[in-house]
């Protein structure tokens, strides 16, 4: 599996606010880590039960994390550095804090866990998949003040010569990464 991390920082770079909502005001944060029972709202979620589980897991009590958004889609749009996997793939995001909330404003806690990810996740079995944790900023909405602090974007794909096998293959990569999160966050 490929894994990488990468830092976006810059003014132009993509952020996140949270709480957020779309601005057709149809879709918003659901705060799945306080309210489970919001699961059903997730769409995403609905459609695949690889993605259910995962955010199930990251928002359980127990984890140190929890999600803010996510998507998945299918297509045969390819970079050239991806077409040695095949010819089609099956892609996710998750958008990852920490629950902690003094933790969410630190930059090298951030850094630390997409470096051990990535480091971890290159040690996985070969599979034609990749991961890659984008560091990015987060304006964090609370009461009367906002806090400038950071989250992590996740992007899992999976490649085959089908979508089907583009599809498992993503499925068994993002277990790897449950997986990952589970032993690093220890």
């Amino acid at each position: 599996m490929q894994a990488d991390f990468t830092v976006e920082l810059a003014p132009d770079d993509e952020m996140l606010e949270l709480p957020w909502t779309d601005e057709s005001g149809n879709l918003r944060y659901c705060d799945l880590k306080r309210h489970p029972d919001l699961l059903p709202k997730i769409e995403e979620a609905q459609r695949e039960p690889a993605l259910r589980e995962f955010l199930c897991t990251m928002n359980s009590p127990g984890s140190i994390l929890e999600t803010a958004k996510c998507d998945v889609w299918a297509g045969t749009e390819m970079n050239p550095e991806e077409e040695i996997f095949g010819t089609n793939k099956f892609g996710s995001y998750v958008d990852l804090l920490f629950s902690d909330q003094q933790k969410r404003l630190e930059f090298p806690r951030h850094e630390d866990l997409g470096q051990r990810l990535s480091t971890l996740l290159k040690k996985a079995p070969e599979i034609p998949a990749s991961a890659e944790f984008l560091i990015r900023r987060c304006y964090y909405h609370q009461a009367e003040e906002i806090l400038t602090g950071f989250y992590i974007t996740f992007y899992l794909f999976g490649y085959g010569e089908d979508e089907t096998q583009a599809h498992q293959r993503w499925i068994i990569a993002l277990k790897l990464v449950e997986n990952a999160i589970r032993q690093v966050a220890r």
